[in-house]
């Protein structure tokens, strides 16, 4: 069979970040608390020109080459943080990533398993039924609601990654067939209106280590040999709505096979996961684009990962449904990783203090139900002149009788 997977990715970050122990100060709570336990230093913010569309544009277009956008006939957007209840983002992107309107193209929502859900789709349709030479784009794109001073505010973040998916998978070729899945009504989390995000935290944790049981089990049905967890794996990528969880998920995993000592198993993470969460401590939660910026991490920060080996990926989505499945690290992994220059584009964020974040997130909640309205450029000093004026990046200008407005810096 033709090999199928993961091209290359592209990750935006977002431009603005905020420190964990400033808010853990502003928030009376020990920083030491917080961070460590949770593994997050920095959280990723949109300033008020952005929005979930521009990043998703952003992030596209940060790695995709004119020969991408002939070649690119199916794109996925996946988000939970959709800006229309019924225009799909996917429209917006096909416009002004450059996309050829020859391009099926859709929304799809399933909290932050729905990028995983798009990749094998398209990971399917270029298996089976896909032109020669054709290529997808799956892009998951989100950013947290306000929060403030809920015991959850600390974990949040934002940002997209844009995938591409051909039949030349330099990053990732995909195991097609070897994959588990499991699904569970319940109501962890949500959002129910267009400015709520609400639910239980503990209820989240306890369904997604469910999940991650159910899912596994479902695989090793198809690949027996899996059972053997720590053999058959290299390395190990978990979704993390924050970093600690994909410890935590590690440590039930290796638990499932034998006996092993908490210092036994943080040693076995620190060299087949701990790479995974370099980025995602400096940008929190970043929902469905969670693991590709995870896998994209281990690769960059694993000097020694091979081509050929395998890799397990955990994806879980609030609602819920999870998927675990592999792939192999592709001939041209380390590459297609640095070429993303993610760890770059994390240090030209800038910094904004507690006080900036919060007038943003406010202003942005005033804005949720208003169908006119312009973007200012000024929110924050001359940020807008440092970090975009003429660099080509799409912003979001407002609305015009609610339609929203957009332009490139």
């Amino acid at each position: 069979m033709t090999p199928v997977g993961i091209e290359k990715i592209g990750v935006y970050p977002c431009s603005l970040a905020l420190s964990l122990p400033a808010l853990c100060e502003a928030r009376h709570r020990r920083a030491d608390d917080i961070c460590a336990p949770m593994m997050l230093e920095e959280r990723s913010l949109n300033p008020l020109w952005e929005d979930p569309v521009t990043m998703a544009v952003n992030a596209a277009n940060a790695i995709l080459t004119d020969d991408d956008r002939r070649r690119i006939e199916l794109l996925v957007v996946a988000t939970e943080s959709g800006v229309d209840f019924e225009k799909p983002i996917s429209t917006w992107v096909q416009r002004y990533a450059g996309l050829s309107a020859n391009c099926r193209n859709f929304e799809v929502k399933h909290a932050c398993y729905g990028g995983t859900a798009g990749t094998q789709m398209a990971a399917s349709w270029l298996a089976s039924s896909a032109p020669e030479g054709a290529k997808a784009l799956v892009v998951t794109t989100d950013q947290s609601r306000a929060h403030f001073g809920k015991p959850w505010e600390f974990v949040l973040g934002a940002g997209a990654a844009a995938v591409v998916l051909s039949r030349e998978p330099a990053l990732l070729e995909i195991e097609l067939g070897r994959c588990g899945y499991w699904t569970n009504e319940i109501a962890d989390l949500t959002r129910p209106t267009a400015t709520v995000e609400t639910g239980n935290s503990e209820t989240s944790l306890v369904s997604y280590l469910d999940a991650l049981d159910g899912a596994y089990e479902h695989f090793v049905q198809r690949v027996p040999e899996a059972r053997q967890f720590d053999d058959y794996f290299h390395r190990h990528v978990y979704h993390m709505p924050f970093g600690g969880m994909a410890w935590r998920a590690h440590k039930t995993m290796l638990r499932t096979a034998r006996d092993v000592s908490p210092r036994d198993a943080w040693t076995n993470f620190e060299r087949k996961g701990l790479a995974a969460l370099r980025y995602a401590r400096r940008m929190g939660a970043t929902y469905s684009s969670s693991t590709f910026i995870g896998l994209l991490s281990l690769i960059d920060g694993t000097p020694d990962a091979a081509a050929g080996e395998r890799v397990s990926i955990f994806s879980y989505g609030s609602g819920c449904c999870a998927e675990f499945y592999c792939g192999r690290i592709g001939a041209d992994a380390h590459r297609a990783a640095r070429g993303a220059g993610v760890a770059w584009r994390l240090d030209a964020r800038r910094a904004v203090t507690v006080d900036e974040y919060q007038a943003i997130e406010q202003q942005r909640l005033a804005w949720a139900e208003c169908g006119d309205y312009d973007v200012p450029r000024d929110a924050l000093g001359d940020w807008y002149d440092r970090g975009y004026r003429g660099r080509g990046l799409l912003v979001f200008d407002g609305m015009t009788d609610f339609y929203r407005q957009y332009a490139w810096s």
